[in-house]
């Protein structure tokens, strides 16, 4: 199958890119406040969940690829083309969920998409490079709010010209959508249940090192599909999570909590930079700061990993964003003057840090696993992850509106710094270098 196809699809994913954040900020020009924002993270990280799960199933049954595609390309299109059209926030909230409930229903049948036609051992490079095309496409979209708001931004009122920008990004969900009818042709050869026999043999851990940018949008793929496998073990007789080692389940507790704590310092974040002053422009450049700084650490990372193995690096990351996440509050309130590039910095190295997570944990996740449930193991730090980030964003808006972003940045920081207490203790230091060499 000619892969053209994947550049439909990457633009689409640079419209999400970019609306991912314009959503928030349009929001927060109708009179959003932290809480609302907050919810539309929420609703980000749980909407595409039951999305994946509904159309992996008709796709199942149907045995049919390409409305699949197309449907999730030109609903894109549709949504952002209306959004200039709502008059609320909440209805916002709205869009947005509508948003990401079909960019993520389309995660699981993209999987079956790109290894159409391939043997099983090249799945692994043909599913990292979906992942790529999403990567930078998100990144792009980022790069288009960025240049958008420094330019059409000056000439035109906030308003004017984040709608105007909406329309452009429907316009390139349309483009994707003809050229995904033009270049993907029907030919399903892989079933569901083939790749749900295979999947567990495939190296995971190599999708997140190095081969994306960004984690959020792709862990619904991951956890459809392990829930799939999770349930067929279950119909087998076999009680996967109950082989869960001790130093196993601790670890996957921390990452519960870090991911809050991720979530409630994020969440509420769009409307602390606009609050202070930043113009959307400004908040445009200092997210793609964070992703940029994660994307240019994803290989140095995996060759340090290499070298020193994952539980030092991932303890560093955690100690860095427990600081980092109180400073970025200390900083706004001690020092505003200096907060715009004091942001820049900080934002950076934040995304430094995601990179070293990214990449350690599911390292870590695959050293504290037996192998016969290292699958099971991948796919449980999957779901945690991903509900620890839908709790945590309500959580950071709810605390942000009621106490203010100083005391929700500082509890962000002290949640992971818990959580990296935690870590410690699940793996136990003199443990991780045996356990790192194996």
């Amino acid at each position: 199958m000619s892969e053209r196809w994947l550049l439909a699809w990457g633009t689409g994913y640079a419209a999400v890119g970019a609306a991912s954040l314009l959503l928030p900020l349009y929001a927060i020009e109708l009179g959003a406040g932290a809480f609302l924002v907050g919810a539309m993270a929420s609703t980000a990280a749980f909407a595409g969940v039951p999305g994946a799960i509904l159309w992996g199933q008709l796709a199942a049954r149907t045995r049919r690829r390409r409305p699949f595609v197309l449907v999730a390309l030109a609903s894109v299109a549709g949504v952002l083309g209306i959004v200039p059209l709502l008059g609320s926030p909440w209805s916002l909230l709205v869009a947005n969920a509508a948003l990401w409930f079909v960019v993520s229903a389309a995660a699981p049948v993209l999987n079956l998409i790109v290894v159409e036609g391939a043997d099983a051992a090249e799945w692994d490079v043909r599913i990292g490079r979906l992942n790529a095309v999403q990567g930078y496409g998100w990144v792009a979209g980022l790069v288009l709010g960025t240049v958008w708001t420094a330019t059409v931004g000056r000439l035109l009122p906030t308003v004017a010209a984040q709608e105007l920008l909406f329309v452009v990004l429907a316009a390139a969900g349309a483009m994707a959508t003809l050229a995904a009818i033009r270049w993907y042709p029907e030919r399903p050869t892989t079933s569901p249940e083939r790749f749900a026999r295979v999947y567990h043999r495939l190296n995971r851990s190599d999708w997140g090192a190095g081969r994306y940018l960004r984690a959020t949008p792709y862990g619904t793929a991951r956890l459809y599909w392990n829930v799939r496998e999770w349930l067929d073990a279950k119909r087998r007789g076999r009680r996967p999570g109950g082989s869960f080692d001790r130093p196993l389940r601790k670890y996957l507790v921390a990452v519960g909590l870090f991911s809050v704590g991720f979530a409630v310092f994020w969440g509420p974040m769009p409307v602390y930079l606009t609050e202070t002053g930043a113009s959307t422009g400004a908040v445009f450049v200092l997210f793609l700061l964070a992703n940029a700084g994660s994307a240019v650490c994803y290989s140095p990372v995996g060759r340090a990993v290499g070298r020193r193995g994952p539980y030092t690096l991932q303890a560093v990351a955690l100690g860095g964003r427990a600081l980092l996440f109180p400073g970025i509050a200390v900083v706004g309130v001690a020092a505003p003057t200096v907060a715009t590039s004091a942001n820049a910095v900080g934002f950076t190295l934040i995304g430094v840090t995601w990179a070293l997570i990214a990449v350690t944990a599911t390292g870590i996740v695959t050293r504290l696993a037996a192998e016969p449930v290292r699958g099971y193991a991948l796919g449980a730090y999957t779901a945690i992850a991903g509900i620890g980030t839908g709790l945590g964003s309500i959580v950071g808006g709810g605390v942000a509106e009621v106490a203010g972003y100083p005391a929700t940045f500082v509890g962000a920081g002290v949640v992971v710094l818990a959580a990296l207490g935690l870590f410690v203790w699940s793996v136990g230091f003199d443990g991780a270098g045996s356990r790192a060499s194996s």
